[in-house]
């Protein structure tokens, strides 16, 4: 909180209570003077930071105050607010005075006199030595140190720039750039602890908290600026008094931070700036968020609406991304999307696969692998549909064609062959197939697809096809496929893709050409394992 004097020369009442009340709630402390000849005395006894003066005033004018106040060496240094309701006629008068720094037009609001006050101060000094020595100012006050490291993005990312600051574990202010937004990422030790943009619409981040954090929303008005303001202190204190739960604030920050990077990862920035001198606001250092990038960039995807599914139809598969100097720091990530992570590798994984193996809903895990991709973590590519089948087939010759139709290219189909109905088993259990092939032996391999569904080995939406023996079929065979489709010895790998592509088509093809009682020949029992 300031704790600048400021003397106030006003003789009306009203106008030194609203003064008196605004800005001692900026923590001001705020001297009262109801005429000239009081302000005078008093201002050469507490030499205060700023005086605000009124042009008119009982008996004299503001500007016969001001120039007996500077008269005295003590007080030359002091710069002075004018405060009229005749505006520019009044601010005329005090064009040759140094002191005067500015203007405060009557009536005024709590805002402007708040904002007047602040700027008078931070710039009085230098406008009294400009004016008094006919030297230059500066444009911009604050804004002269360089910046240690900056560019454009023509050819470099924002990731890598991040990940740059990250592995060199630096501290101060990343300002991004974007068309219509300004962006300030403050870091220590690498790591990102709070984000803010004091133009970006709040609206857009309170429409995507949570229930629990709805009530929190106003604040994003104080949190979104630079952290400075008096009133982002007044958030701290009320921390320190225990008013306002702390984790509570930190998960807002940490949503604030989530949509802010999200944001300029999703547009396209247009430079960047480090500035290594820039301190952390107070509230950030109180609260920090203190995540990696990836970690806040899985938050922006994870709160962000539903996306649309790309795994149905044409799939995405998603692989580890190997760059050289990339930083993995992987603070802010739960255990469970860390495990996400350690599933993909070189080989494409489509997202379902991802969560069940991470046993993570889907749209959960794709709302992750989302974010590990805008941090370049994984790449995503377009796979054709392959299917994967598993046969068990005793019979080797057999099982050389469905070898043969596995690994002829083009047929959309990847898989394995076993000769038992362990490995059958065994297999099941590692692999969720899109088909299962069962050659006949005997009844037993009949309620085979009942006992693995009872195992809950066989789950899920699969194509089942049931292979008859070549020799005669036996009738308790022949009873139960009495009512299926039967695929004919000899057949070719062509007549297996049908079956195994299109069995309901199949079905509706071959069911009227065969016979209850099958008699020789090998058939085949189509179904969907779960579809009951």
């Amino acid at each position: 909180m300031s704790t600048s004097t400021i003397l106030v020369i006003d003789d009306s009442a009203t106008i030194r209570k609203m003064v008196d009340s605004h800005l001692s709630q900026e923590g001001y402390r705020v001297i009262l003077a109801q005429n000239g000849e009081l302000g005078i005395e008093m201002a050469r006894e507490i030499k205060p930071d700023l005086i605000l003066l009124d042009h008119q005033l009982p008996g004299t004018t503001g500007l016969e105050v001001c120039r007996k106040i500077i008269q005295f060496p003590e007080c030359r240094h002091i710069p002075f607010l004018v405060s009229s309701t005749l505006r520019k006629q009044a601010y005329v008068e005090y064009m040759d005075v140094p002191n005067v720094v500015d203007s405060l037009p009557k009536p005024f609001t709590s805002d402007l006199l708040k904002m007047a006050v602040a700027n008078a101060l931070e710039t009085g000094a230098m406008i009294i030595a400009s004016q008094t020595n006919g030297t230059a100012v500066p444009e911009v006050v604050g804004e002269t140190d360089q910046p240690a490291f900056s560019g454009d993005f023509r050819w470099l990312g924002l990731r890598e720039v991040i990940d740059f600051l990250n592995n060199g574990r630096k501290a101060g202010m990343l300002e991004v750039e974007t068309d219509r937004n300004r962006v300030c990422f403050f870091l220590k030790d690498g790591r990102i602890q709070g984000v803010v943009s004091p133009s970006f619409d709040s609206a857009q981040i309170a429409a995507q908290l949570p229930e629990s954090l709805s009530e929190l929303s106003p604040l994003l008005q104080f949190t979104l600026s630079s952290g400075t303001s008096t009133r982002v202190d007044g958030l701290v204190e009320l921390m320190n008094k225990k008013v306002l739960d702390p984790r509570m604030l930190r998960t807002l920050l940490r949503h604030q931070a989530a949509a802010l990077t999200r944001y300029c990862f999703t547009i396209k920035p247009t430079c960047f700036s480090f500035h290594p001198e820039r301190a952390q606001p107070s509230l950030f250092t109180k609260v920090s968020i203190d995540t990696s990038l990836a970690g806040i960039l899985v938050d922006g995807t994870l709160n962000c609406p539903p996306i649309q599914d790309l795994t149905t139809g044409v799939q995405v598969g998603w692989i580890r991304n190997g760059l050289r100097g990339q930083n993995l720091d992987r603070a802010g990530l739960s255990a469970t999307h860390v495990q996400l992570l350690s599933h993909l590798d070189s080989t494409p994984r489509n997202t379902a696969e991802l969560a069940a193996k991470s046993g993570l809903p889907c749209n959960e895990a794709r709302a992750v692998l989302e974010g590990f991709l805008l941090a370049e973590w994984v790449k995503s590519e377009t796979l054709t549909r392959t299917r994967t089948l598993i046969a068990y087939e005793p019979d080797a010759q057999h099982g050389t064609l469905i070898r043969s139709m596995i690994d002829q290219a083009g047929t959309g189909w990847t898989g394995n062959v076993v000769r038992d109905e362990f490995s059958l088993q065994l297999l099941l259990k590692r692999k969720t197939p899109d088909a299962v092939l069962i050659a006949l032996q005997g009844t037993h391999e009949l309620n085979l697809p009942e006992i693995l569904q009872n195992n809950s080995v066989l789950e899920g939406q699969h194509t089942v096809v049931l292979i008859a023996p070549a020799a005669t079929t036996s009738p308790p065979i022949a009873v139960s496929l009495q009512s299926q489709t039967l695929l004919r010895r000899p057949y070719t790998s062509t007549d297996l893709l049908k079956a195994i592509d299109h069995p309901a088509e199949r079905f509706s093809a071959l069911k009227t050409a065969v016979s209850p009682m099958a008699t020789s020949g090998q058939a085949a029992f189509l179904c969907t394992a779960g579809a009951n």
